[in-house]
């Protein structure tokens, strides 16, 4: 039997999986200041009756990442710098930075020495300034972190009991920016993900639950749970990467399709394409931060089932009609479940569309909204229902401009035979079969509601398999690699390669499938290493006197995001 837990905005959603089918499915309330209560709750409510031997896997999505950050819990962090030349430290918007002087160039060789001196006296203002933790991160130290390393040496010298983190260490691809802010949110989120990773196995044993516990990460692929610790970053954005998965998992197999995920707070978007979900090339946004973690193409829009409706009134009496608005906030449940204001999901209830929450309280709160329009509750419904559909659906329309700018959307393109229009819109969550068919109407599609919607999430985190990625860079001249993921400089003579000045593409790709598979024994994942796929393969030749003296290799490999076996999907094959 596997588990998937999903914590949404709203409600946290469980379902129970046997023999590739749903057994049973669980919603508790979303608690924000305390989520492992309510993954604790849904995990007991959805496995109700279910010996723990039973259970072969569990996976949860989380949020606590992206709420930690987004609501400023995380504890500051000292940024320690080493740009080196071309990039202007006055452009940089990082709080508490330091810049060193000092730099590696793009082939890790030293050009500029550390200022040692100069980092002794940054120490001396860290400790005075009371951090308790600090990033290093110098602009090519996935190339060479010598630099990294000595600044590190001397911080624990001058600060004992400063906790450190190295930015060759935690994202070790290129794009300076973005490595700083992925290095600054994983130090500043680690040790709390850390206490949070241990309470859930803590729950877990006085269950006796002894099933191997995955974690869903931003690009829809699992992470066994102590590993996750290892880069807690990566778990941002699993709700969307979720409802993505789920909507991958609920219909037929290679198809193309726009996921809506309506909640009771926001909805996600995604695209599908013949069976695969778009990857953000260039990682995921959170906050005000570009980082290199990799995730899907989503956007998260503040307008769900819960979503509150006002009216806003006509300044001038003789101008114009008064108007609603939809979102952004949530102020609780449906006024129909008790909640303290309409929304939505009321407004489906007194049009007869759902059947969720009491009737006539759904009544009573269209009845306010429609007093003060002048029209009648049915009229008011309707209202709030369009209203809310327009603005998911003109996301959907916005965020077309911003998917047909990713490389893989284009080479898909390229790829169809002919002009394929995505024509189906995947209603996944709670406010789908409400909402989804006027959100397709608005788009010219069809509207496509999978059995178990509802708990699509769960379903996704349930049955997404573990995904991994490698990104090899090679300098035949130096006779050495570097793994952007780990950040280690390795001698070419360990590989075996037996002509290194003869080195070809097939070489660096085999070498980087070897250390891949490495990598997947390291976290526990090695049954998926065989179906890695090379995404980039290029090669650099490095002339001097008109001779080739050497040659830069790069390739990236990856475990794509795809369904367990054990996972039964309907429809066609």
């Amino acid at each position: 039997m596997l588990i998937g837990i999903d914590v949404g905005g709203t409600t946290t959603d469980a379902v129970l999986i046997e023999n590739g089918k749903v057994r049973s499915t669980a919603k508790v309330p979303t608690e924000p200041r305390n989520l492992l209560e309510s993954l604790i709750s849904a995990l007991d409510a959805v496995s109700e009756g279910v010996s723990p031997g039973q259970l072969e896997r569990v996976v949860f999505s989380t949020t606590v990442i992206t709420n930690l950050i987004a609501e400023g819990k995380t504890d500051p962090v000292a940024l320690l710098l080493v740009p080196g030349p071309g990039m202007n430290p006055a452009g940089y918007n990082f709080p508490d930075s330091f810049i060193l002087k000092g730099a590696v160039d793009y082939r890790g060789r030293e050009i500029q020495k550390l200022d040692e001196k100069e980092v002794r006296e940054t120490a001396a203002l860290i400790k005075e300034q009371g951090f308790s933790r600090a990033a290093v991160i110098s602009k090519f130290g996935q190339r060479n972190p010598a630099h990294e390393k000595r600044v590190k040496g001397i911080l624990e010298e001058a600060v004992p009991g400063l906790k450190i983190e190295l930015g060759h260490r935690t994202a070790g691809r290129l794009n300076f920016p973005r490595r700083v802010a992925t290095t600054m949110l994983a130090t500043a989120a680690k040790d709390r993900y850390r206490d949070f990773v241990g309470e859930i196995r803590k729950a877990l044993l006085e269950r006796k639950i002894e099933a191997p516990v995955y974690i869903l990460k931003a690009d829809g692929g699992t992470l066994p749970l102590e590993k996750s610790a290892e880069v807690p970053v990566e778990t941002i954005f699993s709700g969307p990467a979720a409802s993505t998965i789920g909507a991958l998992s609920l219909t037929p197999k290679g198809e193309s399709s726009v996921v809506v995920d309506i909640g009771g707070t926001t909805t996600d978007l995604a695209l599908i394409l013949s069976g695969e979900p778009l990857m953000a090339s260039k990682g995921a946004k959170l906050d005000r931060f570009l980082t290199h973690v990799r995730a899907f193409a989503v956007r998260s829009i503040p307008v769900g089932g819960d979503s509150m409706v006002k009216v806003i009134v006509s300044e001038n009496e003789n101008s114009g009609e008064n108007k609603i608005s939809v979102g952004p906030y949530r102020k609780g449940p449906a006024f129909c479940l008790g909640g303290p204001e309409p929304t939505p999901t009321d407004a489906l209830r007194v049009l007869g569309i759902s059947s969720i929450g009491d009737l006539a309280l759904a009544k009573e709160a269209i009845a306010g909204i429609a007093a003060k329009l002048g029209k009648s509750e049915e009229e008011t419904a309707e209202l709030i229902v369009d209203k809310a559909t327009e603005m998911i659906a003109a996301a959907v329309k916005e965020m077309f401009l911003e998917w047909e700018l990713e490389p893989a959307y284009r080479i898909w393109e390229v790829l169809q035979e002919k002009k394929e229009d995505l024509r189906n819109v995947v209603g996944i969550g709670g406010g789908a079969r409400g909402l989804i068919s006027k959100v397709a109407e608005k788009l010219d599609a069809n509207p496509v509601i999978p059995e178990h919607a509802e708990v699509g999430n769960a379903i996704g985190a349930a049955v997404a398999r573990p995904t991994l990625t490698l990104n090899l860079h090679v300098d035949t001249e130096r006779k050495e690699y570097s793994v952007a993921e780990d950040g280690n400089v390795v001698k070419l003579h360990t590989t075996g390669i037996k002509n290194i000045n003869k080195m070809r593409s097939e070489d660096a790709e085999a070498l980087a499938a070897e250390l891949l598979r490495k990598r997947a024994e390291h976290f526990g994942i090695s049954e998926y290493a065989g179906e890695a796929e090379t995404t980039r393969s290029e090669v650099f030749n490095m002339i001097r006197g008109w001779a080739t003296v050497g040659r830069l290799f790069d390739v990236s490999m990856q475990i794509p995001a795809g369904l367990i076996p054990e996972w039964k999907r309907e429809g066609k094959a």
